[in-house]
Parts: structure tokens; sequence; C-alpha cells
């Protein structure tokens, strides 16, 4: 069907568009590179929420309630934060992920598949993650600013705030086994 719409822009004078070539006035060498630190973020947000799912299923202990609806909450934000980023790949021109094997070469966030963990040391490493995704959406911010790109800039700071704002809690939470209170 998309051959037949082709030849019909053709006859109509107009070039077609290749398959999923979507227009931008942004450099391209500049969209090739945001595309791809984006892709990497979005592999590892489903990273992310993957682990914050496996520790949200398998917490346990006297905080059991408070972490488990924690990391629920927080799952469901990474989870909704990775769909804008990759539909904003598409909006570039790009290609986004699409299997969890492509996932798995590119992410960046360490897989747990330990049988046990703490749930002060589950809030610690998701802590870690998270500021390690912030750091990586800070660098693509810098890219994004060389580039002009203000749509992709806009749309990481919104997901950087929501990312600094679980490693608030997080941190906060995982203070509770800190006798000292810092």
């Amino acid at each position: 069907m998309a051959t037949s719409t082709a030849v019909k822009l053709e006859k109509a004078g107009r070039p077609a568009a290749a398959p999923l070539d979507t227009p931008t006035d942004l450099p391209a060498d500049g969209v090739a590179k945001i595309c791809a630190q984006l892709n990497a973020i979005i592999a590892d947000g489903f990273a992310l929420y993957l682990k914050t799912k496996n520790f949200h299923w398998h917490v346990s202990g006297p905080h059991f309630r408070d972490y488990h609806l924690l990391l629920d909450e927080q799952s469901d934000q990474v989870f909704a934060s990775i769909d804008p980023l990759a539909e904003r790949v598409r909006k570039l021109g790009g290609e986004t992920l699409r299997s969890i094997s492509h996932i798995s070469k590119i992410q960046t966030i360490k897989d747990n598949n330990e049988e046990f963990v703490s749930p002060l040391d589950m809030l610690r490493e998701l802590m870690d993650d998270n500021k390690h995704i912030a750091a990586a959406m800070r660098k693509c911010h810098e890219l994004t600013d060389d580039v002009g790109d203000a749509g992709t800039a806009g749309l990481l700071e919104t997901t950087i705030d929501e990312t600094e704002r679980r490693t608030w809690f997080l941190f906060e939470a995982s203070r509770a086994g800190d006798k000292s209170g810092h």
C-alpha cells in the first residue's frame, strides 16, 4: 500500500519520502547523535522500569508496605517517561528500539538478578540508577542546545526533574536504616 502512495506522489510531481523519514530542519548529524543518546536513555528506562518492578515484587521486611507502594509508583513514572522519549526520536526522523534484545545491547543500567536483595540495598541501587539516567539526560540536553533542538531539550528538562524527584525519594527512604539520621 505504501508503494502505491509513493507512486501517486511521484506522478503528482512530488518526490516520495522514504519510509519512516520524518522531515526536520535540524542538521542530520545532530539528529543522529541526539537519537542515539535518546535511544540509550530509553533502553536504560526499560532496564530501570523492570528493575524497579523486580524490587517492588520482591521487597520484604518491616517497611514492606511503604517500599512496595513507593516502588510501584516509581515504576509507573519510569514507564510513563519512555513513550514520549521514543516518540521524540520518531519526530526527529530517527528510529527507536524494536525489541528486548535491542534494549539489552545498548542499556548501561545493570540488571539485578539476585535471589535476595535487602530493602535498603534495593533503594540505594535504584537511587544510583536514577542518578545515572539523569546524568545521561543532562549530557543529551547539552547536545540539544548545540543543535538547537528546543523540543527535545524541553522534554528532557521535565524528565530530568521527575528523575531527580525519584532520586530524592529513594535517598530519603533509604535513610531509614541510617542510625545517624544523615
